[in-house]
Parts: C-alpha cells; structure tokens; sequence
C-alpha cells in the first residue's frame, strides 16, 4: 500500500471526486489500518473468572465467524473496506467485497494490490480465498445480504439501503454492522475560540464536497455570536476554490453525479419557500467532465422538518439558540446519530455535552469538527445511523463469535445457585 500510495490516491480521486489530499490521505487511513491490526492480531484478548463451584473454571474466548461480507460506498472507496476487512482477516475470517458500482475500477485496483502481496509473501490460493471482490449494483448487495453463508454482513450508505438490505439480514438472523447516514451538528457557543470554530466549520461542511457520513450539516450558534459567525462564514464560502480535484490549489472537486446535483437543488428551493436564506447552492462550469455545485448555507430562524433529512450534498444549515439546553436539544432532534461536536472553552458546557444527558451520537467531539475521526477508536453511531462499530478500540469483537467455556477440573458435580439433584 505505501508503494502505491500515490498511484491509488489519484484514483481515488478520479473516480469518486475528491480532492487528491483526501484521496491520499484515505489510502494513509488504509496503511494505518493494516498497522493497527497487525498489533491487534497479538491482543485478540478472553477472559477468566472465578467459579461459585468449587474446582471450577469459566473462561471467555473469541472464535472466527466465518465470512464476512462487505459492502461500501463511493464516498469512501477504499478506506471503509479496510475498516472491515483487515479486522475481519486478523480475527480468522475470510471477506467479500461489493464496492459501490460508482467506484469500481478503485476496487478493482486495491484488490490486485492484496493479490500481488500475498503471491509475493504467501500464495496465489491464499490470495484468492481470504478476500474475494464481486463488482455490481443492488443485485449483488442483496445476494449478501440474503445468503446464509455469510455470517456477517457490513453494510456503509444510506439509511434507505441499510433498511433494505439490513432486514434481509435480520430475517436469516445473520450478524449486522450498519453505518449509515448522518446529520451532524456543531454547536458554536460564546466562549469558543471563532477563529478555530470558522475553520472547523468549513472543512467539516465543504470536505469531500459535503458527500462524507460525517459531514457538517447543522450549525447552532449563540445568538450573541450567529451574526458575526455567518459574515465569517460567507466571506470564506466565496473564496474556496473549486475546480480539477487533482490540482494543488483546489479545494472542492465535483459531487458524484447529477442526481445528487437535483437533490441539493430542491432542498434549497424547498428551504427558500420555508423563509431560509440560502447563500450559494449555484452550479458552475470548469473545464473538463464533472457536475461542479457551491457549496451552500442556508440561514434559518428555527430548525425545519427538511433539516432532519440528510441530503448529500455541500448545504450547512445555521440555526441560532439562547440556552445550552435548547442546543443539545436541537442538535438530537434527528433521526440520525453518527458525529457531533461542540466549541466551548467552559468545562462546564463541554462536561454536560460529553455527559448522559449531552449528545446522543456515537462520536462527540470537543472543540473539534465531527469530520475525521482516528481508527484507535471504534467508529459508528447510533438511531437511524445504524448502532454498529467498526475499526479500533473492541470492534474486533463484531467479527467473532464468543463462546463461555466451563471447565470442571474436580471429581465432584456441584450444580450452580446450589442446586440439589441427586440421583
């Protein structure tokens, strides 16, 4: 993977549209992924405990579940793969892999990647059998999903598609891991440092042209500091550069396709017939092939119904709110729950967002964006995102089974809660 790193990066960027950083800096998330599993392989820890019956042991210990299937999106083409698969291989498990069909041919060359590795350091049939792909559309998706042989299925989009496929699964009580859509809010409080939070905001909002899970979609700002922050905003809205994705100036490449384009156009049509202010959301002509849109915000006085669904695309919402309470309360107002985040330099506002009755997403970030998270820690979320990890701290234990082994190493038959039942 470092030897093709650069190779791999622009294909990335090729085919899904983001910048080349971001598609290198994905194929760097895949190494790191590798790097970390290799120690993981050596931690794959059980457990023991003590007995109530004397001459007694009982032990915890992980097996391999079998295959895995996965299938991920074009948003992140190769690095969610490897998310799953290389936990999936260090944990015994062989992996199928159905890449999204807008990024095949990135698929395509990551898989010969792992099979010229292994030929090099193993064998073609080991090659061929510990990770196979399989190219295609909804079909094959639901073949996953549907076929028992597999025993647990990985599935990354939207909240649609994990629905579908995710209760094909279900049906055949098949193991599941959903990470699905995402709606996630920053909360800019008075004591934020705004220079840090201005640049959080508009990486977060306008990285990988608003088409990342953990995109920045919501911002909630204080009243004291909505005006100041939305000027801000703008002024730096106007000055991204956009343009051929493989360039080092640019900033903002092409969305996907023109679906997603008509999509983001009618949300903000919707949005001006509910009163909000919409700044940008236009498309623009750039030489060369690509749907190119600008990235838009949209002003509203109070959160919307549209404001619940995410739409894929480059649209940041500002919301303004009085109490720290009314925040919170808004930000979870959704059926989403993958990433938030709040900027505070008050222990006491960051404690109560991080706290129980704070956010209620799977990550919760402080004085940070919800956009980029690290792989030592598991990633995923909660409600309609889909409730799975994936990646570092214990989400190995998604791709095992567990089995509670008592062992009697006594001569005696004691029954456990002292049951008497002799014969």
């Amino acid at each position: 993977m470092r030897k093709s790193k650069l190779d791999l990066g622009k294909l990335v960027t090729i085919e899904s549209g983001k910048i080349l950083q971001e598609g290198l800096g994905e194929v760097q998330e895949m190494i790191d992924i590798c790097d970390f599993s290799v120690g993981l392989s050596r931690q794959l820890y059980g457990l023991t405990m003590p007995s109530e019956r004397a001459g007694h042991r009982i032990q915890e210990i992980w097996h391999p579940l079998g295959t895995v299937g996965i299938v991920t999106s074009f948003n992140f083409p190769v690095a969610v793969l490897s998310w799953n698969f290389a936990i999936a291989t260090i944990c015994g498990n062989v992996s199928l892999w159905k890449p999204s069909p807008k990024t095949p041919i990135t698929a395509l060359a990551v898989y010969e990647i792992w099979k010229n590795a292994v030929q090099r350091y193993g064998n073609k049939e080991l090659a061929k059998n510990i990770f196979t792909i399989v190219n295609g559309d909804k079909e094959q998706a639901e073949w996953i999903a549907k076929d028992r042989r597999i025993n647990l299925v990985s599935l990354t989009g939207s909240t649609e598609m994990g629905k579908n496929l995710g209760r094909m699964v279900t049906e055949r009580f098949g193991k599941l891991i959903m990470e699905l859509g995402g709606n996630n809010a920053m909360i800019v409080t008075p004591s934020a440092n705004m220079k840090l939070a201005t640049r959080a905001i508009i990486f977060s909002a306008v990285g990988t042209s608003g088409q990342r899970c953990t995109t920045l979609r919501r911002v909630i700002a204080h009243n004291s500091i909505y005006d100041d922050l939305t000027e801000q905003l703008k002024i730096h809205y106007k000055n991204i550069r956009l343009g051929n994705p493989l360039k080092d100036d640019v900033l903002i490449g092409p969305i996907i396709n023109e679906e997603i384009f008509q999509k983001m156009t009618d949300v903000l049509n919707e949005c001006k017939l509910k009163g909000g202010r919409v700044f940008g959301g236009e498309r623009i002509t750039i030489e060369g092939k690509g749907v190119y849109v600008t990235p838009a915000i949209v002003e509203l006085d109070k959160p919307e119904v549209i404001t619940k669904t995410e739409t894929f695309a480059p649209i940041l919402y500002l919301v303004p709110y009085e109490k720290l309470d009314d925040a919170i309360k808004i930000q979870n107002d959704v059926p989403q729950g993958l990433a938030s985040c709040i900027f505070s330099n008050d222990l006491l506002e960051t404690e109560q967002f991080i706290g129980q009755n704070g956010s209620d997403c799977g990550i919760v970030n402080v004085n940070i964006g919800p956009s980029g998270a690290e792989i030592g820690g598991a990633f995923g979320g909660e409600k309609e995102t889909g409730g799975g990890r994936e990646s570092g701290s214990d989400a190995w234990k998604s791709y095992m089974r567990r089995a509670t082994i008592t062992t009697n190493f006594s001569s005696k038959l004691p029954l456990s809660q002292g049951i008497d039942f002799d014969i």
